[in-house]
């Protein structure tokens, strides 16, 4: 029987978390209380919290016998992400804390898979969440007052926390299965090349497209993992560009190895790796004084990539293909990476584009499913678009 987790440090949030868990038993829902505090609980629960923290690698003991409390919230993190990950019969999982509660909770709620209902109630809730949510589909719904206790309005929001877990647990959404799901990834100077794949795929697909803004390619990936997509376009790989110079809108190291790990169909191509962005022209760093800039808008500018650069980023993306088990096709655009690359455009730069392709092709090692394909073509042209799809058409229907 599925049932909804609610999870909460109950050695300081004891008294919450029995109102919560009640007020969902009365909504309907079939409860689990879990313990993730790090001292004695001061409620009955469910599942006691050194249960949860024998799911460390190191034991229980890396949690509970922990005397730095920073440390030791850290490891129960650590803990309460590998015990949900083991649970078959979790509905819906609803959390409530304040700053140590929350990332505790949050650390396991991210690894659960998209579509799962999750409520965090929290006191962070109205600030910069992005730690806590990344690129997982997490309800935060602020707490208002601090957790100290019941009072009149803390019982409200608990109230309507545990109606909203208790309706997303007990309906979820139908998925429809009848097309298969595809990953793209775009970026404004490579929407032509994007939209036009869309149009040759969506008879076939559902096409997914995510903008390369570092999340979008995280949670691209993040699909990729939770067996929600068949395959990927990669068509933006510019978030490499960020994560290598020090841009904002950076890829993490992990980029790509969703790729590797499910052995997904795979196109690749070298969109936007022209470029490297910053927020408003006084927050580049004067490292880079004297390069070469594109005013995007008024709180964007472009950094155009140089020879050595571009052969970094070449080096770095061919060893994470190296590392991929299914099949893959990189298409390189000869003729210009973005709307920007183009013969009389601002960042039209042969010469660094050709140390790029000559990067990639130099790491990549060429095997029977793992190709590089050069293409006399700008990556907007129509006809770039026609090869990627025919390449996934290829790969995906051997």
């Amino acid at each position: 029987m599925k049932r909804i987790y609610v999870v909460g440090t109950a050695d300081t949030k004891g008294e919450e978390l029995a109102y919560l868990a009640a007020c969902t038993e009365a909504a309907g829902g079939a409860v689990v209380r879990v313990d993730v505090g790090i001292r004695e609980p001061r409620t009955a629960v469910d599942v006691a919290a050194d249960t949860v923290a024998a799911c460390h690698p190191e034991g229980a003991g890396a949690v509970l016998d922990c005397e730095d409390r920073g440390r030791a919230v850290e490891a129960m993190g650590i803990a309460f992400a590998r015990f949900l990950v083991e649970r078959r019969d979790i509905a819906g999982i609803i959390g409530i804390g304040g700053g140590g509660g929350t990332s505790i909770i949050t650390a396991g709620m991210r690894q659960l898979r998209l579509g799962l209902p999750k409520i965090m109630v929290s006191t962070l809730a109205s600030g910069n969440v992005a730690p806590y949510v990344d690129v997982s589909d997490i309800v935060m719904m602020p707490s208002v007052t601090d957790m100290a206790g019941l009072n009149r309005l803390s019982r409200v929001i608990l109230h309507n926390a545990a109606q909203a877990i208790t309706a997303m647990s007990r309906r979820p959404a139908e998925v429809t299965a009848s097309k298969p799901a595809l990953g793209l990834t775009m970026f404004g100077v490579t929407t032509p090349a994007v939209s036009a794949m869309v149009e040759r795929l969506r008879a076939d697909y559902d096409c997914l497209v995510f903008h390369a803004t570092g999340t979008g390619g995280r949670a691209m990936e993040k699909l990729a993992d939770s067996g929600l997509i068949s395959g990927v376009l990669d068509i933006t790989t510019t978030e490499v560009c960020d994560l290598l110079f020090g841009g904002v809108l950076p890829a993490t190291a992990d980029r790509f190895d969703a790729i590797a790990r499910t052995g997904l169909p795979y196109v690749g191509s070298a969109g936007a790796l022209d470029m490297v962005n910053f927020w408003a022209p006084e927050t580049v760093p004067q490292r880079y004084a004297g390069r070469l800039f594109y005013r995007h808008n008024p709180n964007v500018t472009l950094m155009r990539t140089t020879s050595a650069e571009c052969a970094e980023i070449g080096r770095w993306i061919g060893n994470k293909l190296n590392l991929c088990r299914g099949p893959v096709r990189f298409l390189i655009p000869e003729k210009g990476v973005s709307a920007l690359d183009v013969e009389g455009g601002v960042f039209f730069d042969p010469e660094a584009d050709a140390a790029l392709f000559a990067a990639l092709e130099a790491t990549v090692k060429p095997t029977a499913l793992r190709r590089i394909v050069r293409l006399p073509l700008h990556i907007n042209d129509p006809r770039f678009a026609d090869a990627a799809v025919a390449a996934y058409r290829d790969i995906a229907n051997p």
